[in-house]
């Protein structure tokens, strides 16, 4: 690339060159320069660039009305924070998400990135920080150590958001098939053995109660990342930060973004806790534990066709076997599962990185970003296709489902309130031992009429608590 490509800037280590047409410069420079460990960019998450520029936003706001930065320079902040919150110059936020230096590289990427786009605004070129200084104005009354982790809590809080919307369209696809075979029955099972009958709908409704809960502790959780440390500046003393800059701070961006931020009361404890942090991956953990759960039950109800449990069949969505003709594979849990397993290590992660803090500062906040963040783009992506690819087209196998009922030692508990516990582990017994139904033993016994027999298995009343009673023969017996 030829100088005249380049422009010079210089820090505290020295000159460097900068791409001409980049808004970003020497400080993000030399993070590209430094860090190439992930992969990941910035600006591969777009809630993250906006999160900082209201974050700036609501900074600038509170430096002007506090009369600490005047008209001009202020009105063109604005404008370069309202610009990335409308998603421009993202393509100027290239540092890797694994970095050192405690998110020092992101707070001067956008306060670069802000300082140069607002020298524009105001008629002077890209550099000239003479005019509009990315440390003096852009972090005026700020420190990495505040901004860095308020834009975090209102990045995850963003994000959040996408992932319950995701869950609420899994929670629903799951309703929808709850519906469809609501009354078709299957054998419910308990440490993989047959235990008693229950209908497919209830089955599918059970997986939308149990996500819907996910989605209560997730917001739980994420009201504990409104509490902000904007205006603690270094470590909370909020030394070079006005007096009343953080409350107003916190107040400017609850107004900018919808959100109830509180200044924390004690900055000082707040600059270094990542406890909102823990609590709100332990959430994400419980979701994906859950949902691999949920996933490997489909895995098992789908297996066979012929050798296996065979109750559901899941869209075919790839050829399963390079050798084995006519295989398919349950590719779409098992990739779900795989993302589940992701996110449960990313919590271990974040617990090892908030452990790791020292006296007033957590050095290690960038993993535990990292880890958030991809484990809330990856169980968003893999609820997504788990709903579209999967559940939607899920299908019951009626007949099949209705034969292994009906062939079931299990359904030989709905008898027992009936004929007592000791004659139905005789039948039981004798029905595992022979081959034959418990049906026909249970009449060969005259331990019921046929016509109880029929009422007492009758799937209405397996499926649903009943009126029963102990036959009283039997009653007299146990007298």
């Amino acid at each position: 690339m030829s100088e005249e490509k380049f422009r010079v800037e210089s820090d505290l280590l020295g000159e460097l060159k900068v791409p001409a047409e980049a808004y970003y410069g020497v400080q993000t420079q030399r993070a590209i320069n430094n860090y190439r460990i992930s992969h990941m960019k910035m600006r591969d998450y777009p809630d993250y660039i906006i999160a900082i520029a209201y974050v700036k936003l609501a900074a600038i706001q509170a430096n002007h009305a506090l009369g600490v930065i005047n008209d001009e320079i202020s009105a063109a902040i604005e404008q370069a924070c309202h610009e990335l919150i409308e998603g421009k110059m993202h393509e100027d936020f290239p540092i890797d998400m694994m970095q050192g230096g405690a998110g020092t590289s992101v707070n001067m990427n956008a306060n670069e990135v802000i300082a140069n786009r607002a020298l524009e605004i105001m008629g002077h070129k890209r550099g000239e920080f003479m005019y509009c200084s990315p440390n003096d104005h852009c972090n005026c009354g700020q420190s990495t150590n505040d901004v860095y982790p308020s834009t975090i809590r209102l990045a995850l809080i963003r994000m959040n958001k996408t992932l319950v919307a995701s869950l609420t369209g899994l929670i629903s696809a799951f309703r929808y098939k709850a519906g469809e075979y609501k009354k078709d029955i299957k054998m419910g099972r308990t440490q993989l053995q047959d235990a008693v009958p229950m209908t497919f709908g209830q089955e599918f409704n059970a997986y939308a109660d149990n996500l819907e809960e996910e989605i209560l502790n997730l917001d739980r959780n994420v009201q504990l990342l409104h509490e902000i440390n904007m205006g603690g500046t270094a470590i909370g003393t909020g030394l070079n930060a006005v007096p009343g800059f953080a409350e107003l701070c916190a107040a400017n961006l609850s107004k900018l973004t919808g959100e109830n931020f509180i200044s924390s009361p004690d900055l000082v404890e707040a600059t270094p806790d990542t406890g909102a942090y823990v609590s709100y991956s332990g959430a994400l953990k419980r979701l994906a534990v859950k949902l691999s759960k949920i996933c490997s039950d489909l895995r098992l109800m789908a297996s066979g066709p012929r050798c296996g449990l065979h109750e559901i069949n899941l869209p075919a969505m790839a050829p399963g076997s390079s050798i084995m003709p006519g295989k398919v594979n349950p590719v779409i849990p098992e990739v779900v599962n795989q993302t589940c397993f992701k996110v449960i290590g990313n919590d271990t992660t974040v617990s090892f990185a908030a452990e790791a803090g020292q006296l007033e500062l957590n050095v290690m906040e960038p993993v535990i970003t990292e880890c958030l963040f991809e484990s809330l783009c990856w169980l968003r992506n893999a609820i997504d296709t788990l709903t579209e690819k999967c559940i939607l087209g899920i299908t019951v196998n009626q007949e099949h489902c209705k034969e292994m009922v009906k062939n079931s030692i299990g359904i030989v508990t709905a008898l027992n309130p009936i004929i007592g516990y000791k004659n139905s582990t005789k039948v039981a017994k004798e029905a595992l031992e022979t081959g034959r139904s418990v049906y026909d033993i249970v009449l060969e016994k005259k331990l019921m009429t046929q016509e109880e027999l029929d009422n007492a298995l009758d799937p209405d009343n397996m499926l649903q608590s009943h009126s029963f009673r102990l036959k009283d023969d039997i009653a007299k017996v146990r007298q």
